[in-house]
């Protein structure tokens, strides 16, 4: 399922039109990320918590040259599926 895919699938479980639903997909992916660029996790109860990950500098190598590079730390997204969302899948 893509991201329209969802939006219209927002929009028949919620009887709203398309253009409500894509405004409320697009708010709480915004109100995530925001949340995660500001440090905070996200728990969402049942489905999973959304929380950000460091990773540390290191060096690695160029595989058409082999020679040594630098990659720098960054932070990444992380999803841990909750409970609700295992029981759901299995």
């Amino acid at each position: 399922m893509n991201k329209t895919e969802l939006i219209d699938k927002v929009a028949q479980a919620t009887d709203l039109n398309k253009a409500s639903a894509m405004r409320t997909v697009e708010a709480v992916f915004n109100i995530i990320a925001n949340s995660l660029r500001n440090g905070d996790a996200v728990t969402l109860s049942g489905f999973g918590t959304f929380s950000i990950g460091n990773r540390a500098a290191r060096t690695g190598r160029n595989p058409r040259t082999g020679e040594a590079i630098a990659i720098a730390a960054s932070k990444n997204p992380r999803f841990k599926a909750g409970k609700g969302l295992k029981d759901a899948v299995n």
